[in-house]
């Protein structure tokens, strides 16, 4: 039977659930004495919502994770989209393959909001899930931006080439992403953390690479595709600020 809840935590990622109202919220806990920080939230919490009172070890165990700054909450699940995204009305999105690091997703969630690209691509398999880590990793920016969760990277790829996306792929041996020409619609392409993207994402897309210093280095995958979601926008005119 599926989970009717999920469990986040954090006070950025709480307080963007309630701020949204994307998803109900069931209830939340919280230490005695309540952290400071909890007092952003109090007003925003409803009044039917009941909040309990746990030691902060029951609050660990809650959120499977140390990380929650004293403050978890069980909330509805994520309104993940039902079809691959129009290009009309989302034309910058962003397909991770196969990123394994809850912490790298939410990271590459984050940035993709706050550079103006409108959709993430989180295929089921062989990427990590919207977990809790992930939505406190992308200070609940995930409340803001529209998912697409296929059941793979493949399917997701190719329909979002049939839907008519310029597919830009990052990898090594590529044109300096600092010197492309990007077109709209767009979709990134960003790989795991340890092979990179598919080799037939490579074939059928327009390879881009960051510069450094050397080829026996890397940056992290979550960096990678901050430093080229901000490239594609400013180079597009898609930061407004």
């Amino acid at each position: 039977m599926q989970q009717s809840y999920q469990i986040i935590f954090g006070v950025h990622a709480i307080r963007e659930v309630l701020s949204i109202k994307r998803r109900s919220v069931y209830k939340v806990y919280s230490t005695d004495p309540r952290p400071k920080s909890f007092a952003t939230l109090q007003t925003l919490i409803p009044r039917h919502v009941e909040i309990v009172t746990v030691s902060r070890t029951r609050l660990t165990d809650i959120a499977e994770s140390p990380d929650h700054q004293g403050i978890v909450a069980a909330v509805g699940v994520f309104p993940f989209r039902n079809s691959c995204f129009n290009p009309d009305k989302f034309p910058h999105i962003v397909l991770l393959d196969g990123i394994q690091d809850p912490r790298n997703v939410g990271a590459i969630i984050r940035s993709a909001y706050c550079t103006g690209f409108q959709g993430i691509v989180i295929p089921e398999k062989q990427t990590a899930p919207l977990s809790g880590t992930v939505v406190k990793s992308a200070a609940g920016l995930t409340e803001r931006i529209d998912i697409y969760r296929p059941l793979t990277s493949t399917t997701a790829f190719n329909e979002l080439k049939k839907a008519g996306y310029n597919m830009y792929v990052a990898a090594l041996g590529g044109e300096r992403a600092d010197h492309v020409v990007y077109q709209a619609p767009t979709c990134l392409v960003i790989g795991n953390e340890a092979v990179g993207v598919h080799a037939a994402f490579i074939a059928q897309g327009t390879r881009i690479t960051i510069p450094q210093v050397a080829r026996d280095v890397s940056y992290n995958a979550a960096v990678a595709a901050g430093i080229l979601l901000f490239m594609i926008s400013s180079r597009s005119q898609n930061i407004k600020f």
